[in-house]
């Protein structure tokens, strides 16, 4: 017997053993009223007549579905409101500049368009054939209650269920297509690695629009756990909301995490969660002495993963190990700062260039509308993750030691290093112009653009941040500017980024943060 794995089978469950479960804790504290009293029923009958809504629309199967939002419950029904219907979802990161919306909303063809009220008014000019602001409108003008919406004619576990822009080597994002079975793999293994149980309790600390949360909403329902919507990362309020609700499993960038440690040294009292609070941190490598810290400051398990948009993400997980329980602090997060073993299922091997490259069922079907990508990134039957790194023959172990793409993560966030650059290009005082990142002791890593200014020109660090942050978004503008008399290149007029960086990463194993 062969059953279609689709997302739906996360909700079926969620409704059928945990309907008078509480689901989802709304952010209390944004622009549209709360969704109250999300039972995982109730959130099932919500997602019901978002789907009833799209069919008195006219959206058909297959169609796009953008949803541009912070954190909310709205958005979480949406993750499983729209693929369920046999449509595709499209989360858009809110972060970015409305050219750049409007770029991936036109890139995808959506032709419905959901915003968040926050963002609203700076992102008017962006349009699709059918725009709502997220809601009570969305409630009143969409949403049809009562109503049973049409079943998906064909259920098909490849078909198309989510496209998430990343970002690469190349300005313009590209949509990763995920597959209701890349998704439905990665939420089995995930909850698997993570040790997901029916009484946890989930904290989205980490955006929504971030590869589905990682897909951590789809196996948390499958499992009935409590959901507690974080909309804005502040260090203190997590700490706040691990004590109210009794949080036990949390994922995010490293960022966040330095955020809870700032906030713990002044927190009153005993610090939440000790002994209970699972982490599991991905977007950049962490420091050693952050993990360390994680353990002796807060009392929280540190699980490390490694992965990408276009797996999923998951690929491999690094938890500290039983026969490592006793070792030294220092040495049980000097062994976490690796990416860490394959996840079940996943091939990894490095290539003759110092590539990694991965097979698994969680890879990308491919890139939207991209075919030549798509070929460039799975030839030869594994995916091109463009990140240089080594595997250690001991343990199966993968430490990522540089980047092969030009694509700085800073704070979780990927931003194209060409993206930058050609942003800083236009500025009719520049004559040349290198973005790389540096180490961050917050951010991880953070972006510095080294400069020539063209002759008889002026500007300063200001003027050139200021520059950016007008023409991108404030992320992907540089945090300090360093004027060169001339950039090196090769002789065929290369520029060697890795050279750039060499003086900034001095003493450090990797140059990645």
């Amino acid at each position: 017997m062969r059953i279609p794995m689709t997302v739906s089978d996360f909700l079926d469950r969620a409704e059928l053993g945990f309907s008078s479960s509480t689901g989802v804790v709304d952010e209390p504290d944004q622009p549209a009223p709360p969704v109250p009293g999300l039972t995982y029923g109730r959130f099932a009958e919500r997602v019901r007549a978002w789907q009833a809504g799209f069919d008195a629309l006219g959206v058909g199967e297959g169609e796009r579905v953008a949803v541009v939002s912070h954190n909310s419950a709205r958005m979480l029904e949406l993750l499983f409101a729209v693929p369920m219907s046999g449509r595709i979802c499209v989360p858009v990161n809110f972060r970015l500049k409305p050219e750049e919306i409007d770029y991936v909303v036109r890139q995808s063809g959506a032709s419905v368009l959901l915003v968040d009220p926050e963002v609203d008014g700076e992102l008017s000019g962006v349009k699709a054939r059918h725009r709502f602001v997220l809601g009570e409108r969305t409630e009143s003008d969409l949403m049809r209650f009562g109503v049973e919406p049409r079943p998906w004619s064909r259920p098909d576990e490849d078909a198309t269920a989510t496209i998430n822009y990343t970002s690469g080597t190349t300005a313009r994002p590209k949509g990763v297509q995920l597959t209701h079975r890349n998704i439905w793999v990665n939420g089995l293994t995930f909850g698997l690695h993570t040790r997901a149980w029916e009484g946890d309790v989930y904290m989205h600390t980490l955006p929504m629009f971030h590869c589905n949360g990682w897909g951590m909403p789809y196996v948390m329902a499958g499992l009935g756990v409590k959901q507690v919507v974080l909309r804005k990362v502040d260090g203190a309020e997590i700490l706040r909301r691990v004590a109210e609700h009794g949080v036990t499993l949390m994922c995010g960038a490293p960022a966040v995490w330095n955020l809870v440690l700032d906030a713990a040294a002044s927190w009153q009292g005993e610090i939440p969660g000790r002994d209970r609070v699972r982490v599991v941190c991905a977007g950049a490598p962490p420091p050693t002495r952050m993990i360390q810290r994680m353990d002796e400051e807060l009392g929280w398990e540190f699980t490390q993963i490694y992965g990408l948009t276009e797996t999923s993400p998951l690929l491999t997980m690094n938890r500290t190990r039983p026969a490592d329980a006793g070792l030294p602090a220092e040495e049980r997060a000097r062994n976490l700062s690796r990416a860490g073993v394959p996840a079940l299922g996943v091939k990894l091997k490095v290539s003759g260039s110092g590539e990694v490259l991965a097979r698994s069922n969680v890879v990308l079907d491919g890139y939207w509308e991209k075919p030549e990508e798509t070929a460039a990134a799975l030839e030869g039957g594994w995916f091109h993750t463009g990140d240089g790194g080594t595997i250690d023959d001991s343990d199966g172990s993968l430490t990522i030691s540089d980047r092969k793409k030009d694509v700085i993560i800073t704070g979780g966030e990927n931003v194209s290093s060409i993206e930058v650059e050609d942003t800083i290009f236009s500025h009719p005082a520049v004559a040349e112009v290198a973005v790389i990142g540096v180490p961050h002791e917050k951010w991880g890593e953070t972006i510095k653009a080294l400069v020539v200014l063209a002759p008889g020109a002026s500007a300063t660090e200001a003027e050139i941040i200021a520059y950016c942050k007008e023409r991108v978004a404030r992320y992907k503008a540089p945090t300090s500017v360093e004027f060169r008399d001339a950039i090196p290149r090769t002789a065929t007029g290369k520029i060697q980024k890795f050279k750039l960086r060499e003086p900034y990463w001095s003493g450090l194993e990797r140059e990645i943060n």
